[in-house]
C-alpha cells in the first residue's frame, strides 16, 4: 500500500494533521468494528467520564490493529 500526504498548506502541521491522505495500490485493507469503552472482558468502563470512554475506545482499536499486524499509522479513515 502506498500512502502519500497532500498538505497544500503547512498550517496543519502546528496541529499535527495532514489534509489528505492519498492510498494507492492498495493489497490489504483492514476494516474494524466499531470500539466502546469495555476492558478486555467487556465490562464497561468510565460511565459517565467521555473523555476516559474516548480514550480506551481508541486504546482497543490501537489493540485490534496490533493484533492484525497493524499500527494506527496504518489508518485511513475513522468513522463514527
Amino acid at each position: 500500500m502506498q500512502k502519500r500526504l497532500i498538505n497544500p498548506w503547512d498550517w496543519q502541521d502546528r496541529y499535527g494533521f495532514v489534509q489528505a491522505i492519498e492510498v494507492t495500490g492498495p493489497r490489504d485493507v483492514l476494516v474494524c468494528s466499531g470500539q466502546t469503552s469495555n476492558d478486555s472482558a467487556g465490562t464497561e468502563q468510565h460511565a459517565g467520564d467521555m473523555a476516559s470512554q474516548i480514550a480506551l475506545a481508541f486504546d482497543n482499536v490501537e489493540t485490534v490493529l496490533r493484533k492484525a499486524g497493524w499500527k494506527l499509522s496504518d489508518v485511513v479513515q475513522v468513522k463514527y
